[in-house]
């Protein structure tokens, strides 16, 4: 009973967590498309590869603040804002489910660049993307950057994860959905 009790705690003080990290997320559009364009502008001046993949993209997906928690079952969540060009297309959720060893409670943001008209249409025409089905999705990390050029450029999205922030132990697994909204 004693193991159970301090699982049990252990998620409380976890989601608690969680949501203390998120306590100045957007409320309000305008909240998050400036949160949004903020968090774009920032990727953009610190990473090369992602400025020159977003003067490419047809439209850009941006997830300013996503908030993770688990504890063996785990989620994330957040709103963000599909832009083409300086247009406001639409508000999606993203929303993970994991299984697995992982504790913490981590917050970060992501861009999804969506580089053809397969992938717009995807989104716009689907009752939720699911991340792993429909265009291929590359996430940009440190290994794949070193030989992204744009000339390289040959998928239908590329991801870019930024501003972690938090502790998580994970070793789990994770599907993540992209769902259109009518009001964030």
């Amino acid at each position: 009973m004693l193991n159970i009790r301090k699982i049990f705690l252990t998620l409380v003080f976890v989601t608690a967590a969680a949501i203390s990290v998120n306590a100045n997320a957007a409320t309000t559009k305008e909240e998050l498309n400036n949160d949004a364009d903020q968090s774009l502008q920032k990727l953009i001046k610190t990473n090369p590869n992602a400025a020159d993949i977003a003067r490419q993209a047809k439209a850009i997906l941006v997830f300013p603040s996503i908030v993770k928690a688990g504890l063996v079952f785990g989620g994330a969540y957040g709103e963000g804002v599909l832009k083409q060009g300086a247009v406001v297309d639409g508000y999606y959720n993203s929303i993970t489910a994991s299984w697995g060893l992982q504790a913490g409670a981590q917050s970060y943001g992501y861009v999804v660049f969506l580089m053809n008209d397969k992938a717009l249409k995807y989104i716009h025409e689907s009752h939720g993307w699911e991340i792993g089905t429909g265009p291929t999705v590359v996430v940009v990390n440190e290994g794949v950057a070193k030989n992204l050029t744009s000339t390289t450029l040959k998928d239908d999205a590329y991801a870019f994860i930024f501003d972690q922030q938090g502790l998580m132990a994970s070793l789990s697994l994770e599907g993540t959905k992209i769902s259109r909204i009518k009001n964030p």
